[in-house]
Order: structure tokens, then sequence, then C-alpha cells
């Protein structure tokens, strides 16, 4: 194969997997809907389209995207409710959520990602830089760092698969990204964290939160599954320890 052909299979084997990808896009104002539409299928993307919180629940049932694009202020049922109704959805355990939205208060950022959102971008972006982030975030959630889909302990089943937690035989789920925490420090026992690296691995490098996200998580797990799981590393970070009562 010379390099012309070669090059020419690689961008062809690009856009195939591109064409694989289903991409959700939930607002409404139809202008924007266009906008961003027309841009992401200019990049190969399925893209499939809803107006509203409930249509946006509908509508991934049918196709089960890849990615939802959510906007928080929409009529019958805001973004904030669709994303943790669609959470509660194992169907939705493993789909990228991205808040596309005017909201740019500290409250509204905590809200999305407590519902279960991956990343959160302010109108008004770009739509290179919009498509930018799309892809970021399908590449950062093909590429899982761990290949473990269950941590099992003494009284504690961390279950990834199913996004659940079996504790002391109870069963219950938490939102996602208390539970990407929890399952990102049970996965190393003993190991610290530092503050930076969840930030990354958790949100990403280019999602902006407050400083007290990651202790609001854990304060959240500490009140679910007890102090005895998590010590704080002061000025550093956090570590798993295993409990064997």
């Amino acid at each position: 194969m010379n390099n012309i052909n070669k090059m020419l299979f690689l961008v062809f084997k690009s856009v195939m997997k591109k064409e694989n990808t289903k991409i959700l896009l939930v607002d409404d104002e139809p202008d924007i809907v266009e906008i961003i539409r027309f841009n992401l299928e200019k990049e190969g993307y399925q893209v499939s389209t809803a107006c509203n919180g409930q249509e946006a629940i509908d509508v991934a049932e049918k196709v089960n995207p890849h990615l939802i694009i959510l906007d928080i202020m929409m009529p019958v049922l805001d973004g904030i409710e669709a994303c943790e109704r669609l959470r509660r959805n194992p169907k939705f355990s493993d789909t990228v959520i991205m808040f596309l939205t005017a909201r740019g208060e500290d409250y509204s950022y905590v809200a999305a990602f407590d519902a279960g959102a991956d990343d959160y971008t302010t109108k008004p972006v770009k739509p290179k830089v919009l498509v930018s982030k799309v892809k970021g975030l399908l590449r950062r959630f093909k590429d899982k760092e761990t290949d473990q889909t269950k941590l099992e302990f003494k009284n504690l089943i961390i279950d990834r698969d199913e996004y659940k937690i079996i504790f002391h035989d109870k069963e219950f789920a938490i939102p996602r990204k208390e539970f990407e925490l929890f399952f990102l420090l049970a996965s190393k026992p003993g190991k610290v964290f530092k503050r930076e690296k969840i930030m990354e691995k958790i949100w990403g490098s280019d999602v902006v939160v407050g400083d007290r996200t990651i202790d609001v998580h854990i304060r959240k797990l500490r009140e679910k599954i007890g102090d005895q799981y998590f010590k704080t590393i002061k000025g550093v970070g956090y570590t798993f320890v295993k409990n064997e009562n």
C-alpha cells in the first residue's frame, strides 16, 4: 500500500468510526440545535435531537447514544432531572453526558456533576471548540485506564458494569461522579491520590469545577458508606483504606 492509499485508508477508517458514533443533542433553541448538528454531522457523527428532557429520555431509549449534550433550562423536564433519570438506568451507565448551557453559576456546575454529568460547558461556545471537546470526551471515555469491572472487599462490592454498590449485603446506587471517585480510590487501596490527579481522572483536565468539589463528593460518600474507607491526607489528597471489620 503506497503512502497516498494509506492516507486515504486512515481517513476512511476515521470517518467510519465517527459514523458509528451516535450523539443526542438536546436543546429547546432551534437555531442552536441547527448550528451544532451541522458541525457534528460534518465531522461524520450520527446526530439525533430532542427539545426537552423527557423527549431526550425517550429518544435515548431508542437510539442508545454514545454521548448526550444537554441544556439545563428546558420545558417539560429540565436537563438536571433528565440526567439523573438517565443515570438511574443501567443502560446509560457508560454514556457520556455533557451539559451545554447558559447557566454559569457554581451551584449549577455542582448540580450537574451530582446528577452524573461528565462535562460542563457554558454558552456561547464556538462550534469548533465544542466539536473538539466532543472528540476529547469520546476518546477519554473509550480509553479507560483500568480493565477492572468489579472490586470486592469484606462487606463491600463495587460493580462498575452495573454502577452499583453492595454494602453489608444491601444494594444501592450512587450518583455517577461519586461512583467513579469511589472506584478510582478503591482500585488501588493505600495509594494516595493527589487532588489534581483525581480531578483529571474524574472530571477531565479541561473541565472547570469548584475547588471544593472533591471534598463535597468525599463527604457524601462518607455519609453513605462511613468514614472507615476514606482517609484524608491533608494538603495532598485522599486514599482508600481496606476495612476488614
